[in-house]
C-alpha cells in the first residue's frame, strides 16, 4: 500500500506543471494537488515523529492551511463549493456555439469534481491513524479521473461519475468490515486513545485525533483541565449511571455485556476519561468510535453529528448528498451483504456490545444554510433505495445486537460558542442533568393517572401559535394493570423528564405548529406539520422565500427524505427547571432536542419509541405494564418489516409559552386541562410551576378546543 502511495503522489506532484487537463479543470486539479502535496508532507512528519515538536500554534497553523478552501473565508470562490464548481465548469462554452447539452454536462462536470474533492479529505483522517490501505483508493481514484482529461479532452460527466461509483462499489468488501469494527472492538490503552501520549494540559493532543480542532475546542479543553473534580465526577457519573439505570428499568441483564461505546465531542477527553473509569468498575469496556471518513461509511442526509465541531456548517450541508453519486440497487444490495458478513464475522462481539452512550452538544450559533442549486441531491428512486437500506440495517441489528439486551444513554453539554457565560451554562447544565430521579417519577404519575382515564388528548397554541391537534391513544383493556404512558425520569434520555406514548394513528389529526425549533443543528422557523389519519399530509416552513425551497429543506432535514411519516410519539415534558435554565440565558434558540423535548409537549415523526422492541414487554415504577408501544404501521412487523421502519424519528417540541390548553378529553366528553396558559393546571403539579412562574410563558384566558 505504502508503494502505492508512493507512485500515486509522485504523480500528482507532476500535475501542477502538466497541461493534459484543459481550463478550466486544470485549476481544480493544481487546487487538489496542492491539498494533497500538503496532507503529504504532514504524513512525513507524523512517520518521523516531527510533528510532535511542534508546538500548539504551529499545529493550529497547519491544520488551517489543509483545511483553506473549505474555511468559509475561502469557500464561495473554493472547488469545495458545488455552486462555485458548477460555474467554473462551464467557462469557455458559447451557447451559440455548444451543443444543446454541452453546457449541461459540462456542470455536472464540475459538481462530481466538487464531491471528489470533499472525499478527498478523508484522507486526513487515515494519516493520523496510519491507514495508508484507506490512502491508497482515494489517491487512485483522483489519478483515475485526472486521466480522463488527459489529452485536453473533456470527458463526458458519466465516466467520471462511473469512476466514483466503482470506486465506492468495489471498496464496500473493505470499508464495510473496517467500519463495523471500529464500532464494535475496542482499541487498547483508552487514555492514550484520548491523550496520545501527552499531558492532559498539553492541548496539543488534539491535533493528532484527524479531526478538525476549532478554537472553541481548544478554549472547551482548557475549561474541562480547570473543573473540579466533584463537578467533573458529578458530570461523569449522570451519563455512566443513567446508563446502567436504562437495563435496570427495563428488566435486562447488564452483567453479560464487555463493551460501551462513548460517542463524543473533542475537547471532553478529561470527561471521557473518568467515564471509561466508572463503566470500567461495572465492567464494561469502552470503544472510542472515529467519525466517519468515507462517503460509503455515512448514511445521506441523516444529520450525523460530527466528533468535532465542523470548520464550515454549509460545507457539510452542501455535501450530505453526495452518495447519489452512487446510491443506486445494486450498490444497496451489495453493502447489505458485506453489511451482513461483517455482523456475522463478529457476532461475538456484536453480543457483548451494550449500547452507546452518547454525549450531545449545543451552543452553536444557529445556521441558516444557503440552498446550492448545483448540490447534489437523492432522487425519489434513491430516497426509496436509502429507506429500504435504513429498514434492512435496523434488522440487522436487531439480530445481532437485539433490542431487549442492549440500551443506550443521552446527554448533552454546552460549548463555548454559546457565549461568554459558558462557564456558568456548563454548571447549570451539570445541575440540570442531576436532577431528583425519584421526585420527578412521582409528579408525572399524577399526569398519567389521568391520560390512563381519557378517551384522548386535545392541544391548542397560544401568542400566535396555531397548534390544533386531537390525538388518539390506545385503549386499555385492563386499566389497574396496563398503561398507556412510560414515566421517563433520567436514565436513557438525560435530563428528567417526560411522558410518552405511542399513539393510535386513526383518529389523530390537526396541525403542529412551532415558531422556531432547533433540531440537529438546524434552525426551522414557522414549522407547521398537517397530519389527518396520524400521518403527515403538509409540511412547510419559513426558513426561506420560497415554497419548494421550504418544503425540501423540511423534508430532507426533519422527515429523513420521507414525503409522509406518522406520529411516532406524543409525550409532554416536564422540567420546567430546563425551560427556566434557557430562557435565564437567552438560549432557547440552542437548547439541543435532548433537553427541549423535556420542555413542553412534543411529538415525534417516524418511528415510535420502541422501534424493534414492541414485543418486549416493559414496566412503569408502579409495576403497570406499558402496552402502547407499538401503531398500524409498527404492527406489519411481522408480516412486512420493509413497511414496518423508517430508521428515522425526530422529536419536535412546543414550547409553554406557546401552549394554550393541554386537555385530557375524558370518554364522557368532560375535560381536565393538564397544562393551560404554560403551566400545569392538574392538582398536585404545582411545584412544577415553580421555576416558570413569572416567565411570561402564558398570555391569559383561553377557551378551549
Amino acid at each position: 500500500m505504502k508503494e502505492r502511495i508512493v507512485l500515486a503522489m509522485g504523480r500528482i506532484r507532476l500535475i501542477p506543471e502538466d497541461t493534459e487537463a484543459p481550463d478550466p479543470f486544470h485549476d481544480f486539479f493544481c487546487a487538489v494537488s496542492d491539498f494533497l502535496l500538503r496532507a503529504e508532507a504532514l504524513g512525513q512528519e507524523l512517520e518521523t515523529g516531527q510533528y510532535r515538536k511542534r508546538t500548539l500554534e504551529e499545529m493550529k497553523e497547519l491544520q488551517d492551511g489543509l483545511y483553506r478552501d473549505m474555511l468559509p473565508s475561502h469557500y464561495e470562490s473554493s472547488w469545495l463549493n458545488p455552486d462555485y464548481a458548477w460555474k467554473r465548469s462551464q467557462e469557455g462554452t458559447k451557447a451559440e456555439t455548444q451543443e444543446p447539452s454541452e453546457g449541461e454536462d459540462r456542470a455536472k462536470l464540475g459538481v462530481l469534481l466538487s464531491a471528489l474533492y470533499a472525499e478527498l479529505y478523508g484522507v486526513l483522517r487515515f494519516l493520523y491513524e496510519g491507514r495508508s490501505e484507506d490512502i491508497a483508493p482515494m489517491l487512485e481514484l483522483f489519478l483515475q479521473i485526472y486521466g480522463l482529461f488527459s489529452g485536453g479532452e473533456i470527458p463526458d460527466s458519466k465516466e467520471v461519475k462511473d469512476a466514483f461509483y466503482w470506486y465506492a462499489f468495489d471498496y464496500l468488501d473493505v470499508s464495510v468490515p473496517e467500519r463495523t469494527r471500529e464500532l464494535l472492538i475496542p482499541e487498547p490503552g483508552i487514555e492514550t486513545q484520548l491523550f496520545h501520549g501527552f499531558e492532559r494540559e498539553d492541548l496539543r493532543y488534539l491535533f493528532f485525533s484527524g479531526d478538525y480542532i476549532s478554537e472553541s475546542t481548544l478554549q472547551l479543553a482548557s475549561f474541562l483541565n480547570a473543573l473540579p473534580e466533584e463537578k467533573l465526577e458529578l458530570a461523569a457519573r449522570s451519563l455512566t449511571e443513567g446508563f446502567a439505570e436504562g437495563f435496570r428499568v427495563m428488566g435486562r441483564n447488564l452483567s453479560g455485556k464487555k463493551t460501551v461505546a462513548i460517542r463524543f465531542l473533542r475537547g471532553f477527553e478529561r470527561l471521557v476519561l473518568r467515564e471509561a473509569e466508572l463503566f470500567a468498575e461495572k465492567k464494561l469496556q469502552v470503544i472510542l468510535p472515529g467519525a466517519a471518513a468515507r462517503l460509503t461509511d455515512r448514511i445521506p442526509g441523516r444529520g450525523d453529528r460530527q466528533l468535532s465541531l465542523s470548520p464550515n456548517r454549509q460545507f457539510e450541508y452542501d455535501h450530505r448528498f453526495d452518495a447519489a453519486i452512487f446510491w443506486d440497487k445494486a450498490f444497496t444490495d451489495r453493502r447489505h451483504t458485506e453489511l451482513q458478513a461483517s455482523y456475522e464475522a463478529r457476532r461475538e462481539a456484536a453480543s457483548q456490545y451494550a449500547g452507546p452512550a452518547v454525549m450531545e452538544y449545543f451552543g452553536e450559533d444557529a445556521f441558516f444554510p444557503t440552498v446550492k442549486q448545483a448540490a447534489l441531491s437523492f432522487s425519489p428512486r434513491q430516497r426509496k433505495l436509502l429507506n429500504r437500506c435504513m429498514t434492512e440495517q435496523g434488522e440487522l441489528t436487531e439480530r445481532y445486537m437485539p433490542g431487549d439486551e442492549t440500551s443506550f444513554s443521552m446527554i448533552a453539554w454546552p460549548v463555548p460558542e454559546i457565549g461568554p457565560q459558558f462557564p456558568q451554562i456548563f454548571e447549570d447544565t451539570i445541575e440540570i442533568n442531576s436532577g431528583d430521579n425519584r421526585r420527578c417519577k412521582a409528579l408525572q404519575q399524577k399526569l398519567i393517572d389521568v391520560l390512563d382515564r381519557c378517551d384522548h388528548v386535545e392541544v391548542r397554541g397560544q401568542n400566535g401559535n396555531e397548534t390544533n391537534l386531537r390525538i388518539a391513544l390506545r385503549k386499555l383493556e385492563d386499566p389497574d394493570r396496563e398503561t398507556r404512558f412510560e414515566n421517563c425520569a433520567a436514565d436513557v434520555n438525560i435530563p428528567a423528564g417526560e411522558v410518552f406514548t405511542s399513539p393510535v394513528l386513526a383518529g389523530t389529526n390537526g396541525l403542529l405548529h412551532v415558531s422556531k425549533v432547533y433540531i440537529d443543528g438546524l434552525l426551522f422557523r414557522d414549522l407547521k406539520l398537517h397530519f389527518s389519519e396520524g400521518r403527515t399530509t403538509e409540511i412547510s416552513c419559513a426558513n426561506f422565500e420560497s415554497e419548494e425551497e421550504n418544503r425540501r429543506f423540511v423534508t430532507e432535514n426533519l422527515m429523513g427524505s420521507y414525503e409522509v411519516l406518522p406520529m411516532g410519539e406524543f409525550a409532554i415534558g416536564t422540567n420546567t427547571a430546563a425551560f427556566a435554565f434557557a430562557k435565564r440565558y437567552g438560549i432557547e434558540e440552542k437548547i439541543p432536542i435532548l433537553i427541549a423535548e423535556k420542555t413542553g409537549p412534543h411529538v415525534a415523526v417516524g418511528d415510535t419509541c420502541y422501534s424493534h422492541e414492541e414485543d418486549t414487554m416493559t414496566y412503569n415504577p408502579d409495576g403497570k405494564a406499558i402496552v402502547a408501544r407499538d401503531n398500524e404501521i409498527s404492527a406489519r412487523r411481522r408480516e412486512s418489516p420493509e413497511e414496518a421502519y423508517f430508521g428515522h424519528h425526530k422529536d419536535i417540541t412546543l414550547p409553554y409559552e406557546e401552549l394554550g390548553v393541554l386537555s385530557a378529553v375524558m370518554p364522557d366528553g368532560s375535560r381536565v386541562d393538564l397544562l393551560r396558559d404554560g403551566l400545569f393546571s392538574l392538582p398536585g403539579l404545582e411545584e412544577l410551576n415553580e421555576p416558570i412562574t413569572g416567565l411570561g410563558t402564558g398570555s391569559g384566558p383561553e377557551t378551549a378546543p
